[in-house]
């Protein structure tokens, strides 16, 4: 059976997590792992529906992620999950849970600035937020708690989203895992 591990790509909104999740998940695939990306959007849509955005909220959707991630990982599958977790105490819960099980688990803080996010703004939260037409906007006026000690951290805006995904891949293989 192969190796399963939870890969959790944290960071601002529009940092570009979810689009370095699919393009290691296409590698990963091409070379015959198992494979799924925990889409923050879609988990949000299918999984913890009615959640908001409290503090409490936030945790308790990170840490039905984090569950279902461990379960897959202690299953052979190699797990991506770009959601921002914004929370240092979920993510280390998460962690923790992972450590418990004994599935791998590899924390990636994608480090791009505030300023090239709001540019990216790939769903427009930025210029609601600016618009006064949401608040609590992870980053701008709602905390990010950027961890300190992240297994890798990648500079999205500095590299293509291939170079990004192939330094995932590298730790991932460095580590027996991919």
């Amino acid at each position: 059976m192969t190796t399963g591990a939870t890969v959790w790509l944290t960071g601002l909104p529009s940092a570009g997590k979810t689009t370095i999740a699919y393009e290691l998940a296409n590698r990963l695939r091409e070379e015959g792992h198992l494979v799924e990306v925990l889409d923050g959007d879609e988990i949000r849509e299918f999984l913890t529906a009615g959640l908001g955005f409290s503090r409490a909220d936030r945790h308790t959707n990170v840490q039905r992620i984090g569950f279902l991630a461990d379960l897959l990982a202690r299953n052979g599958v190699k797990v991506l999950v770009p959601v921002i977790a914004p929370y240092a105490d979920s993510r280390e819960a998460v962690r923790a849970r992972h450590a418990a099980s004994g599935a791998a688990y590899v924390e990636v803080h994608v480090a791009t600035p505030v300023e090239v996010c709001s540019e990216r703004d790939v769903k427009g939260l930025y210029a609601k937020q600016a618009a006064g037409e949401i608040s609590g906007l992870t980053g701008v006026d709602d905390p990010y708690e950027a961890p300190v000690n992240p297994d890798l951290r990648i500079e999205s805006q500095d590299q293509t989203v291939q170079e990004s995904a192939a330094l995932v891949h590298k730790l991932l293989t460095e580590r027996g895992l991919a």
